[in-house]
């Protein structure tokens, strides 16, 4: 009786030890996480940051330039890779509306960030994107990228999409094509549908899911990104050309625009000053503009197109974003099917695409937890793989 008693003893806490060592990993590997998803955001904010938060960001990695024939053509991006191995997945990080593209600061910091975490980084120039236009052919590019990341690694990688890159990233994760490829998308600040954001640029309205409204003073960039991308429609046949590019110098920010400008008639100087200044007068114009071009925007949104997504989703958005509404967040998490949304958060600790200064703790926390589900993500879909 007593031998049986001890051996059951014994078993009980060979059980027990057994779960605290399964425990104890399963929580370094959390901690792990959370601690090089911190390291990641503070590098983001501060490229130069040191300490020991910063350090679990700061290993040597190797920055390469590459090309590849897609599609739609030449395609250019670069990766940075680090120098003892993609322990912890690899990651296709795709810029938004800028004209800087891949080479934009805050993108290179971001991919240095997580370079330096373990995490192979690849940033393609999206050519659309960078010329201000949103376009069913970056979704293309998008998924073309994922491809080829996933095949130089042999695996599933996660997608990580900053404002509209974000939206078209989850469409490119529904196409049968290229979702094999992809094992996660991370949307930052992304868009749900095109016409409901432009309606916002012109309104200053952001609608909910649930019909709410509520006002939020809409970034001018939007309504000028619309103007630029149609000038015909705003701008005579021979205002046009010339309205293109003092759009892009404007938003460039290049000293010349207004020289440019000279160049106008009269009337396209004062609907220039409208569009610039005053945009508020050419609300029912823009009104128009979305009703006419609403087959083109319902083609690079999401709604609607996301129920055959196999990649698990985490939805981030700015709590004050004035450029894509978080509402947009809301309506993305309804489109995306349940069992593939892994995380939503709509944070104080984020404007647009980049960190805030001065929230919460509360909030930083927030972040910090949501982005270190993500890269555990990463991280689980890389051994995972490795052990196949």
């Amino acid at each position: 009786m007593e031998k049986n008693r001890g051996s059951r003893k014994l078993k009980y806490l060979l059980l027990v030890l057994v779960i605290i060592i399964l425990a104890g990993v399963a929580l370094r590997g959390t901690a792990d996480a959370h601690l090089r998803a911190a390291a990641v955001l503070k590098r983001l904010s501060d490229p130069h940051a040191h300490g020991f938060v910063a350090s679990f960001a700061g290993h040597p990695f190797t920055e390469e330039d590459g090309s590849a024939l897609i599609a739609s053509g030449p395609l250019k991006f670069k990766l940075y890779i680090p120098d003892n191995g993609a322990m912890n997945g690899g990651i296709v990080l795709l810029h938004g509306v800028h004209h800087l593209g891949m080479e934009d600061p805050r993108l290179v910091n971001l991919s240095r960030a997580l370079a330096g975490s373990g995490v192979e980084v690849m940033t393609p120039e999206l050519q659309d994107l960078a010329d201000y236009r949103i376009t069913p052919r970056t979704v293309d590019t998008i998924g073309a990228s994922a491809v080829i990341l996933s095949t130089k690694m042999n695996r599933p990688v996660g997608l990580i999409g900053l404002s509209f890159a974000g939206g078209l990233s989850l469409m490119a994760a529904a196409r049968p094509e290229y979702k094999d490829k992809i094992g996660f998308v991370m949307a930052v600040g992304a868009h749900d549908d095109m016409s409901r954001v432009a309606r916002f640029y012109a309104t200053n309205i952001e609608t909910e899911p649930d019909g709410k409204e509520q006002h939020l003073q809409a970034h001018d960039y939007g309504m000028l990104i619309l103007a630029y991308e149609h000038t015909e429609d705003f701008f005579s046949s021979h205002d046009a050309p010339v309205a293109r590019e003092v759009l892009r110098q404007w938003i460039w920010e290049e000293p010349q625009a207004m020289k440019t400008a000279d160049a106008l008639s009269p009337a396209g100087k004062k609907t220039l000053d409208q569009l610039l200044h005053h945009h508020e007068q050419l609300q029912q114009d823009f009104l128009e503009e979305i009703a006419r071009h609403r087959a083109e925007m319902d083609a690079v949104s999401p709604h609607g197109k996301l129920g055959d997504i196999a990649a698990d989703v985490y939805l981030l958005h700015g709590a004050a974003d004035n450029i894509i509404p978080p509402a947009e967040t809301l309506w993305l998490e309804r489109d995306v099917p349940k069992q593939d949304l892994k995380g939503a958060l709509v944070s104080k600790a984020l404007t647009h695409v980049d960190t805030g200064n001065g929230e919460p703790l509360t909030e930083k926390w927030a972040l910090v937890d949501f982005f270190a589900h993500v890269l555990h993500d990463a991280t689980e879909l890389s051994q995972r793989n490795q052990g196949q």
